[in-house]
């Protein structure tokens, strides 16, 4: 076995950061496409 796998430092579950990531950044995207189309909305 590899030296690394015996001493992991975190045991949580990928899934759960891998949601958490996704999550925040389809939400800092999807904040820039709502300013951008309330700017668009707004100025026409």
């Amino acid at each position: 076995m590899n030296e690394f796998e015996k001493s992991v430092q975190s045991k949580r579950n990928d899934a759960v950061d891998s949601g958490v990531g996704f999550v925040v950044s389809f939400g800092f995207f999807a904040t820039i496409f709502l300013m951008g189309t309330l700017i668009q909305y707004l100025g026409s």
